[in-house]
């Protein structure tokens, strides 16, 4: 009980110095629990609205994906007859069934041709209005569409679009374009999490999607009074003798939901990973913290030793103030990360993706993960810290108050960072030597972790070092006030230490992925420098397939001195040594891809590959089956018949464009599948008359003008677009290391502020002799400043050197330049001597406003 209330007491007593400390921990733990609850909210949305969706049985095209998607390649859903919807209504315990159609392989424009569909990357639905939506969507304006020149469209879309009653929407679809008018609009019964949905009536959807009357894509089927859905399903499978999908109402929301979830997965985890690393920063807060506190409190527990406390009592006592810091932290950050949660869920719907606060979900595992966590770290952190005061002799009490000073780290210390970095910098070499990418990135993440433990045990050895040279770069020139910041700086290399390994942490990782970055971007460019020979390159950024009418377009375009189309189909293969490959990957394309791209050979010529009944197999592909030039091997197209294909030609696999394509030309292809059931174009490459490069471009772009799910990109422009990708990519993952770096600022502050605590006796004697407060407050700024240094040299060389490796396996697959961005690192590196300045700003206030006497009198 005495411990106890010790604990309260000096827990109270210096409660503003743990609010820092308190704050990383209510950061890191709010993280975690925004994560979970945001996470857990968008289940439910999606949950809810797949629940309400599904019709008690779905009857689908076998050609479906398990969740309805789209995936035939020519572009089109797949479909089933409409004599399938009265079979279905033979089968016992159906009360009612009726066919739709929908398709989410279209794009919507409005009259000015620009794109309906959702900036978040949900999908644009075009279906047939029928009673199963009326389920989900309820009309607010208007009516629903009843002729083939009506169209209804969600109220979201709507309203972001700003589209009213009678605004002309095209529908574009393999099919061609179909336009009408706005008839009604409808919003929806539960949370839309951000689809761009589009009805027209079933026959003109049947017409304008598929291109066929009498056909359906599937057909919901509602069960009789007391039918379950599982015995319902049983009855309409055997009446259709096992020839369409049946599904029941929780399989359908189980597979949409399957579809997902694995985004789900990688944003959760990656977030609670980002987590993970301000927790870590965070340990290095509350360490300096609790030590800085026991060394200024060491006279008293030498008092408290003196008087009968045990080492036991003494260390009980400090764990149970981290016991109160972590409990307090850490139940202020669940009703943060609840706060934090409703934040993500505003930005998502600025975003898009629509998310209602209704749907809100927290679990009671959310609170009680961040309070355990939050109580374990802190208490961990502390341990060390409360080991050190247990050992704080009697004797104490008889010496001035403060530890001594720690001029240098134990030899002990410095020997097992020593192994540590060697043994984490040994593994990193391993992994840039490694021979494949696998094996590579298992020493990969060893040196990793081995040389971020090693650094952070080695920290105070470095500290004095590093130190040192800084202080003699940048500090000098201000005189005896540089000088006194360097001394500081040096006066507790354990404290400088830990403090800078804090703000290390976070700009490694920051380092390390610009290095990847950049290298990506450096070697993708590189390869199409290398091999790509087209000039311009027309895709569908949204997945779309080409329709034969853009490629018509395209080719009637002047200027261009020849079009290469490019098909993706699948096909069973039976290879010389006897086995057979399901559904392997192959590209048709014409014979000019041979020069658009230059793809290596180890074997043969390419363009012999795109003669009649021949085609090239990838270097890993043939040695796994004994393949060589001349090799016949089977292939049996999907929705065509078998061929006899030749092997004329064998490509590197140690490529990054294309990697394991293997091609065969558009004419064999033709001629083993009907010209109904050939796959669309999935890319269309043209190349300009010489000279003739702007001109072609600027009427490449009018002819696909009444096309705008296409884009014409020249190879400037594709590789703008790749830097793009990646520098979203890493803009995200900067925002998230942001909240590490945050905690890693608080520990600066705190230790400074600490850090002005435990010398105020001195500050008031420098006063006194003549140090004016504008200099004592340079002082502390430059303290600041050289720490902040000290931790981004530490963390910037750190990731570099990890960010180089992770290159050195990334070039086993093709990506061989290394590109460290200097502007990125030097923009770090200076931003890191500002993040000082600012930490420095409230330490440095309140140490001049001392009065100087007090300080004097300050035990």
């Amino acid at each position: 009980m005495t411990v106890m209330k010790t604990s309260m007491r000096n827990f109270f007593a210096h409660k503003g110095r743990m609010a820092l400390s308190a704050i990383a921990v209510l950061l890191s733990v709010a993280f975690v629990c925004g994560t979970l609850v945001f996470t857990d909210t968008m289940s439910t949305t999606f949950d809810k609205l797949f629940a309400a969706t599904s019709s008690d049985v779905t009857v689908s095209a076998k050609g479906a994906s398990d969740s309805g998607e789209t995936t035939a390649d020519n572009g089109k859903p797949p479909v089933m007859p409409a004599s399938v919807l009265g079979e279905v209504r033979k089968a016992q315990g159906v009360k009612s069934a009726e066919g739709a159609v929908f398709s989410t392989s279209v794009t919507v424009v409005d009259a000015g041709k620009d794109n309906l569909s959702p900036s978040s990357g949900a999908p644009t639905i075009v279906g047939g209005w029928n009673a199963n939506e009326a389920r989900t969507m309820k009309i607010t304006s208007g009516a629903a569409p009843k002729d083939a020149d009506q169209i209804m469209v969600d109220a979201d879309t709507a309203d972001k679009h700003d589209l009213k009653l009678g605004d002309e929407i095209g529908v574009i679809s393999a099919v061609g374009t179909h336009t009408a008018k706005i008839s009604g609009i409808a919003d929806f019964t539960v949370t839309n999490p951000g689809a761009a949905i589009f009805y027209l009536d079933t026959k003109t959807a049947q017409q304008a999607l598929v291109g066929e009357s009498d056909v359906y894509t599937n057909v919901n089927v509602t069960a009789a009074a007391g039918v379950s859905d599982a015995q319902l399903k049983k009855n309409v499978t055997a009446e259709l003798d096992g020839a369409f999908q049946v599904k029941t109402a929780k399989e359908t929301a189980d597979a949409n939901q399957k579809d997902v979830a694995g985004f789900m997965n990688v944003m959760k985890y990656a977030m609670l990973g980002f987590a993970g690393i301000a927790f870590l920063v965070g340990i290095f807060l509350i360490i300096n913290t609790f030590s800085m506190l026991v060394a200024q409190r060491t006279r008293e527990i030498g008092l408290m030793r003196a008087i009968g406390s045990s080492r036991k009592q003494v260390n009980r006592s400090v764990l149970v103030e981290a016991l109160l810091l972590g409990v307090v932290g850490s139940v202020l950050g669940v009703g943060a990360g609840v706060g934090l949660a409703i934040g993500l869920m505003k930005l998502m719907g600025q975003m898009g993706m629509e998310l209602s606060t209704d749907d809100l979900t927290v679990a009671w595992t959310t609170p009680v993960v961040g309070l355990v966590l939050g109580v374990i770290v802190t208490v961990l952190a502390a341990y060390l810290p409360a080991r050190r005061a247990g050992k704080i002799s009697p004797m104490a009490a008889l010496r001035d108050a403060g530890a001594p000073a720690d001029a240098k780290a134990g030899w002990i210390r410095a020997a097992i960072g020593t192994v540590l970095t060697g043994t984490g910098g040994f593994a990193l070499y391993l992994a840039s030597e490694a021979d494949k990418a696998k094996e590579g990135s298992l020493w990969l993440g060893l040196g990793i972790v081995l040389s971020l433990i090693g650094f952070v045990v080695i920290g105070p050895l470095l500290a004095g070092a590093v130190v040192r040279v800084l202080g003699a770069v940048l500090l000098r020139m201000f005189g005896p006030v540089g000088r006194m910041a360097e001394r500081n700086a040096l006066r507790n290399p354990r404290r400088t230490g830990a403090t800078g390994a804090a703000l290390m942490i976070g700009l490694a990782l920051v380092a390390c992925l610009s290095v990847v970055g950049s290298s990506m971007v450096a070697s993708a460019t590189d390869q199409l420098d290398k091999t790509v020979g087209t000039d311009f390159i027309i895709q569908s950024d949204r997945s779309q397939l080409i329709t034969p009418q853009a490629v018509q377009a395209v080719k009637s375009s002047p200027d261009l001195a020849h079009v290469t189309e490019y098909k993706s189909t699948q096909a069973d293969f039976t290879t010389p040594d006897g086995k057979t490959l399901k559904d392997t990957a192959i590209t048709a394309a014409d014979p000019t891809y041979a020069t658009d791209l230059s793809t290596e050979t180890v074997a043969g010529k390419l363009p012999d590959a795109y003669k009649a009944d021949s085609m090239s197999v990838h270097e890993k592909f043939a040695k796994d089956h004994g393949i060589r030039l001349g090799s016949k091997i089977k292939v049996a197209f999907e929705d065509g018949s078998a061929a006899d294909l030749t092997v004329r030609a064998i490509t590197s696999s140690d490529v990054v464009i294309d990697a394991g394509s293997m091609y065969t030309s558009i004419a064999t292809l033709a001629k083993y599948v009907p010209a109904d059931k050939m796959p669309l174009d999935s890319l269309v490459f043209a190349s300009a008359k010489d000279g003739r490069q702007d001109a072609a471009y600027t009427s490449l772009k009018s002819a696909l003008h009444d096309y705008p799910q296409y884009i014409v990109r020249d190879q400037t422009d594709y590789k703008d677009a790749l830097k793009d990708q990646i520098g979203q990519l890493l803009n995200m993952i900067y925002g998230l290391l942001a909240l590490a770096i945050i905690v890693a600022i608080l520990g600066v502050v705190n230790t400074l502020a600490l850090s002005v605590v435990e010398r105020t006796r001195e500050i008031g004697l420098m006063r006194a002799i003549g140090l004016s407060r504008r200099q004592l407050r340079r002082m502390i700024r430059m303290e600041s400043v050289v720490i902040a240094l000290f931790g981004a040299l530490l963390g910037l060389g750190l990731g570099m050197g990890w960010g180089a490796t992770a290159q050195q396996l990334l070039a086993l697959e093709g990506m061989g330049v290394l590109d460290i961005p200097w502007p990125t690192i030097i923009g770090v590196f200076i931003s890191s001597a500002f993040v000082g300045l600012f930490a420095a700003l409230i330490p440095a206030f309140r140490a001049g406003r001392m009065n100087v006497l007090n300080a004097i009198a300050t035990e």
